[in-house]
């Protein structure tokens, strides 16, 4: 049995867009680049037709990653049900207890994951140490500089 994908609805919404876009547009433009190459000739010599069959088991690849992310995916909802426990779909406060330093985070499943946007996996040391964990509470999270530890400061609602 598939492993469940954790998503939040934009997560899964996000996928849905790139799957669509990669069938729809994508898929078009490499066999339109394919017949071209082939209506050079000779396709032992062809690195155009080459280039371009490559791209397509690569694009094959991913719209079939894709689609069976979509398959076995289940939508958490935003933030749970608690105002006071951390689960996944939610947006935490978190402050560094030495520095002082606060970061809100929301955690959302790995395929999600994005820490540029602040969006952390539950799989991850911060992710992991915070999950089903009440505000107000603090974790010991191990990172390579040591261990570090926050303080559940509060879950953020939009």
């Amino acid at each position: 049995m598939a492993k469940k994908v954790l998503l939040t609805q934009e997560g899964y919404d996000d996928l849905v867009k790139e799957l669509e876009h990669l069938k729809s547009v994508t898929r078009i433009e490499i066999a339109e680049r394919l017949k071209a190459a082939i209506a050079l000739g000779d396709l032992s010599e062809n690195s155009e037709y080459v280039d371009a069959k490559n791209e397509q088991a690569f694009l094959e690849g991913k719209i079939q990653e894709l689609e069976t992310k979509i398959q076995n995916s289940e939508i958490i909802q935003d933030g749970g049900h608690s105002d006071n426990i951390v689960s996944i779909g939610s947006k935490v406060l978190i402050k560094d207890v030495e520095f002082g330093d606060e970061e809100v985070y929301m955690i959302v499943g790995s395929t999600e994951a994005d820490p540029d946007k602040n969006k952390i996996s539950n799989e991850s040391p911060v992710g992991a140490a915070v999950i089903g964990r009440n505000v107000g509470e603090t974790v010991s999270v191990h990172a390579p500089a040591g261990v570090i530890q926050y303080e559940i400061v509060k879950i953020v609602k939009d």
